[in-house]
């Protein structure tokens, strides 16, 4: 979701991945959500902040762009990312309807 020059990206967090992976589709509690899997345990907020760095980096905009949203506590995440390149909200939109990314 496109707003005020921001950007509403939903994701699932697969913490203790073997390798940092930003890509695919999970149907979850804040709808279709980007899959992020990351290094870090689950444990004290590491696998979030793993999980915003990765997605800063896959998305090409600073760290600080990128801060949680809902969902400190849980796989399912809402991070808000500020002023996004159009082409990356374009192809986030297509993944939440459904068309492809």
């Amino acid at each position: 979701m496109l707003a005020d020059d921001t950007l509403t990206v939903a994701v699932r967090v697969k913490p203790g991945a073997a390798r940092v992976r930003v890509g695919g589709r999970f149907d979850g509690p804040y709808g279709p959500a980007l899959v992020v899997a990351v290094h870090a345990p689950p444990v004290d907020g590491r696998a979030t902040e793993a999980a915003r760095l990765a997605l800063a980096r896959a998305l090409g905009v600073r760290p600080a762009a990128v801060s949680l949203r809902a969902g400190a506590a849980s796989r399912d995440k809402l991070f808000v990312v500020a002023h996004p390149d159009p082409v990356v909200a374009q192809a986030l939109s297509r993944l939440r309807d459904g068309s492809g990314g």
